[in-house]
């Protein structure tokens, strides 16, 4: 068990890698920041409201901007076991998802600094870096993910990069290497190809995490 749960907190910090490394491997040259956001134009944590004023014919006017209200049909359980697994649902969410916005977000920074060094060499000691960073920062928070949230993880990772997990492993690691890791993501009934799907099978995770977002919930 405890090999099981080191492995898995190294499956995680790979794709957390792989992550922010993606988009540089991937292509000749580097995406800028606005390049990155474009392509990652999925919400993010915003204040839940802003006030400001604005001039309208000589007079001052106030204003107050909101986040988005999310209106979705109340939910109803067939048994409290049902509900327990839907209140599970929003503890997981509210604790992986700053993980995965935080993914997002290195993706962006770090795509824009490699934009500006010199050559390859320089390029790749920075990312040898960033990645020591990870595992630093993330591996004790990765060692306290139950199963469910880290499979959880895998699919918000997806959600805010917009690749699966094996495909990052695959740019980052080859094809080899990210074998191994879907094989092993198998161990915990998890698969590193299935992308998101806010439409399909994951439509309730992506009702939680909007309610999150717009702190609804």
């Amino acid at each position: 068990m405890a090999y099981f749960c080191t492995q898995m907190c190294k499956l995680l910090m790979i794709i957390l890698g792989a992550a922010m490394c993606q988009q540089v491997l991937a292509q000749d040259q580097p995406m800028t920041a606005e390049q990155a956001l474009a392509e990652m134009d999925s919400p993010t944590f915003v204040p839940t409201v802003k006030v400001g004023k604005v001039l309208h014919e000589g007079d001052s006017i106030q204003y107050m901007e909101m986040n988005n209200v999310y209106v979705y049909p109340t939910l109803t359980f067939k048994n409290r076991k049902q509900a327990q697994q839907y209140m599970r649902l929003v503890t997981n969410v509210k604790k992986v998802l700053p993980i995965a916005k935080e993914a997002r977000q290195m993706l962006i920074e770090t795509t824009e600094l490699l934009d500006m060094l010199p050559d390859e060499k320089a390029k790749q000691e920075h990312i040898k870096r960033v990645e020591d960073d990870i595992f630093r920062t993330y591996k004790p928070k990765m060692k306290k993910l139950t199963y469910s949230q880290g499979k959880l993880l895998i699919k918000l990772i997806d959600r805010e990069c917009h690749s699966s997990s094996y495909d990052m492993i695959k740019a980052f690691m080859g094809p080899i290497r990210a074998g191994f890791w879907q094989v092993f993501a198998w161990g915990f009934g998890a698969s590193l190809k299935k992308e998101y799907d806010p439409e399909g099978v994951d439509r309730l995770t992506e009702r939680v995490v909007r309610m999150v977002e717009s702190g609804q919930i």
